[in-house]
């Protein structure tokens, strides 16, 4: 071989996990005789593409005896800190480890993330970095109990966006939020905006802010109500169930049982007393004479 050529594709964004010396020099050792005849090509290929950081090789001899080598590099779409572990995943979803010698800026992800969400998740990322704005806000992921969530350059809060579905609309939706409201506030005045929910953002007051101490104490409060609230809805329902029974008194009868009247009589009672009073008047009396016969006596 006279002349061994090393090319390095161009991809969207350069890197340099290997160079053209490293290629050269595994070169040398799959054929230290130098010899065109020695070389064995396909065997030198898949060696080149067993590297973490090659994406493709390609490996081929020219008419004149020169060795050709296309190399192309993975591109790392976000570096994963998962399990003690730290390596970059590419946008096809491929793992390959860190480089010693070279560190590739991109966003930093942490979790417990599958491996099926690789991709949705690069494309994210591409999403992210192609915004200006969103470029500037999130510069980390944080995957917590199933939900996502971005960290932002602000450091005083999370965002909150659930699932990796309708991202567009969830970042929308944040950038609204911010540029109608959160700019004429306190960055520091919340922990957590959630854009997970369908149509709405919810917030999170930080506990710390003093314009906050107010409001917390007031719901501190409420909370405190709740266990009483509970206790007395318990005690109704459990009356609803087992309605006890109301409680009879034995009274003793001291009055004489009521002489019951006909209603004829009590109608004839009533009439009685409501029928104009009559003057009684007294019969006349004769006085008669008495005329007391005369005894005779025979002797």
């Amino acid at each position: 071989m006279e002349k061994v050529s090393v090319k390095m594709t161009k991809t969207k964004n350069p890197v340099y996990f290997i160079d053209e010396k490293d290629v050269k020099e595994l070169v040398r050792k799959a054929n230290p005789t130098k010899k065109i005849g020695d070389i064995d090509i396909p065997d030198l290929e898949k060696k080149l593409n067993q590297l973490p950081a090659v994406d493709s090789a390609n490996v081929y001899l020219n008419l004149n005896g020169n060795l050709n080598l296309d190399i192309k590099q993975r591109v790392p779409a976000f570096r994963l800190n998962k399990d003690g572990r730290d390596f970059y995943v590419d946008e096809k979803g491929t793992e390959f480890p860190i480089s010693k010698n070279y560190s590739y800026p991109c966003m930093l992800v942490m979790g417990d993330v599958n491996k099926s969400e690789y991709i949705p998740l690069a494309k994210l990322i591409e999403k992210i970095d192609r915004d200006d704005f969103s470029k500037k806000y999130f510069i980390g992921i944080k995957k917590s109990k199933g939900n996502y969530e971005l960290l932002t350059s602000e450091g005083y809060f999370k965002v909150e966006i659930g699932d990796l579905e309708k991202i567009d609309l969830k970042v929308k939706g944040f950038k609204a939020f911010v540029e109608k409201y959160l700019i004429y506030q306190e960055p520091e005045k919340y922990t957590k905006v959630s854009v997970k929910y369908d149509n709405q953002i919810v917030t999170t007051l930080n506990p710390n802010f003093k314009d906050n101490d107010s409001i917390i104490a007031v719901g501190k409060k409420e909370l405190a109500k709740l266990p009483l609230i509970k206790q007395k809805k318990e005690e109704a329902e459990k009356k609803l169930m087992n309605p006890s029974k109301p409680a009879i008194k034995k009274v003793e009868a001291t009055a004489k049982p009521k002489t019951v009247v006909p209603k004829k009589e009590v109608k004839k009672e009533q009439a009685q007393k409501t029928a104009p009073k009559k003057e009684s008047v007294k019969p006349a009396v004769k006085k008669t004479e008495s005329k007391q016969k005369g005894k005779v006596t025979i002797e």
